[in-house]
């Protein structure tokens, strides 16, 4: 029988680990590698504030991108999944607005609409309409130097960095543009992008269901829920097994002490680099410049919710406003199974370029507090506080993201294979199709090898 080793037990090992015992029942061996002593990595969800179950980390997927839903469907928690209440998002600048309608991950599809709101000063609404009469841009694959030279800087900072800068913790100003589906689309459909958001809109089918799931027992019961699938499927998961490095062993490899004829690395660039130092040196030099972005999420419940706030699922704070905050979560108005005593508040502090995951606990709470004092005009006290710390957590996709990607695979030897969030993109969609592609890569690679070897 062949055997794979998969390290890392986060989201996309443990999917690696479930699509290769389901493509080659009998014929593989799999088995997991988790340093930690709880499976999931950055799927966490635990009880707090009352409830059984509130995230501490991502707290929903896609829904209309096909593989979170398929996977949580696969492994039978189609019955638990829900979606975000109706409450609508805003922007902080001076005050809260609410997010303007007609816009793709920011980018407006509809001038009248953005006219009317008074998120832009009039002059960066005037400089947003000269958008269709550009010329070309030349982007040079980077977010923010192609929204900046279309839109102004108005709508980069107050609307695309915003929205697009809380999804990957980034400054989208060294953000790769190839690496966000929606705007590389847009930028590959024509010369001006409000025109092509507004075709794009123009010609999608009826919004079809809520665009996010989750399940109401937390993200991190996905993780779970694949984990008891994949053992059922006779995959071991091996915790509290960290790997200091992988090498040759012959035709095979060896991951520290254990054998395998082929494996599956889905761990962090950063954490792999040291890896594959010995047998891969430029693998390990390319994971090696990688950049990750570190953040804290505080998690608080406070009493005496004001009215004025019911109906907002919370707030985003643009870069050039920020101190610390870059988004705040109004958890219980977000989801309805969160309702309770107190209202849940989830605060994200730190991005790329602010690194707080090293302040101490008082300063991440006070900060916390005081920002959040003061967007909102409240004298909030917690009544009880969780700190979620998340080191290098996100992987940021500089410009000529492709290009670092394509010296990767050139220089990843035969027989391994690596999977994750530093790859072809971030989310839990994301990180699903990548490790199903590794999946299915380690499957046919083990299974085209002579089968007369033991393990």
């Amino acid at each position: 029988m062949s055997r794979v080793l998969v390290v890392g037990g986060g989201i996309s090992g443990l999917t690696a680990a479930l699509a290769i015992a389901e493509a080659a029942p009998g014929v593989v061996e799999v088995e997991v590698l988790e340093g930690d002593q709880r499976i999931g990595g950055k799927l966490r969800s635990t009880p707090f504030g009352g409830r059984p179950a509130v995230d501490e980390g991502a707290d929903a997927f896609l829904r209309r991108v096909p593989h979170g839903l398929t996977l949580a469907t696969r492994v039978g928690l189609a019955d638990d999944l829900t979606s975000p209440t109706a409450a609508t998002a805003a922007v902080w600048h001076e005050r809260l607005h609410p997010i303007p309608e007609g816009l793709l991950l920011g980018v407006p599809a509809d001038m009248i609409r953005l006219a009317g709101s008074g998120l832009l000063s009039w002059r960066g609404k005037a400089r947003a309409a000269l958008e269709p009469l550009l010329p070309r841009t030349d982007a040079h694959d980077s977010i923010g130097r192609l929204v900046r030279a279309r839109f102004g800087d108005e709508v980069h900072d107050r609307l695309v960095d915003a929205l697009v800068g809380s999804i990957y913790a980034a400054d989208t100003d060294h953000f790769s543009l190839a690496m966000v589906p929606q705007l590389a689309a847009l930028a590959g459909k024509g010369r001006s992008l409000l025109l092509s958001a507004r075709a794009i809109r123009a010609a999608a089918p009826p919004a079809a269901g809520p665009v996010f799931a989750a399940p109401a027992s937390g993200m991190g019961a996905l993780a779970d829920a694949v984990a008891a699938e994949a053992i059922r499927q006779g995959v071991t998961i091996t915790r509290g097994a960290t790997v200091a490095r992988v090498e040759r062993d012959g035709t095979r490899w060896r991951v520290d002490d254990r054998t395998a004829d082929a494996v599956v690395l889905a761990t962090p660039a950063a954490a792999t680099a040291p890896l594959v130092t010995g047998v891969a040196p430029d693998l390990a030099a390319a994971m090696s410049a990688m950049h990750h972005a570190g953040v804290v999420i505080v998690t608080m419940t406070v009493d005496d919710w004001p009215e004025r706030l019911r109906g907002r699922s919370g707030y985003l704070v643009p870069k050039p406003d920020q101190r610390t905050v870059t988004a705040v979560s109004f958890g219980s108005q977000k989801w309805a199974h969160w309702a309770g005593p107190g209202e849940v508040l989830r605060v994200s502090l730190g991005r790329d370029g602010n690194d707080v995951t090293g302040w101490t606990d008082d300063d991440l709470v006070s900060t916390s507090v005081d920002e959040l004092n003061r967007h909102l005009d409240l004298d909030v006290a917690p009544n009880e506080v969780r700190i979620t710390r998340w080191p290098a957590a996100f992987p940021q996709y500089r410009p000529g993201h492709e290009r670092w990607l394509a010296a990767v695979d050139a220089a990843t030897p035969t027989g391994l294979f690596v999977a994750g969030a530093s790859y072809r993109g971030i989310g839990v969609p994301a990180c699903i199709a990548d490790a199903e592609r590794a999946a299915g890569a380690a499957v046919s690679y083990v299974l085209s090898r002579p089968a007369d070897r033991t393990v």
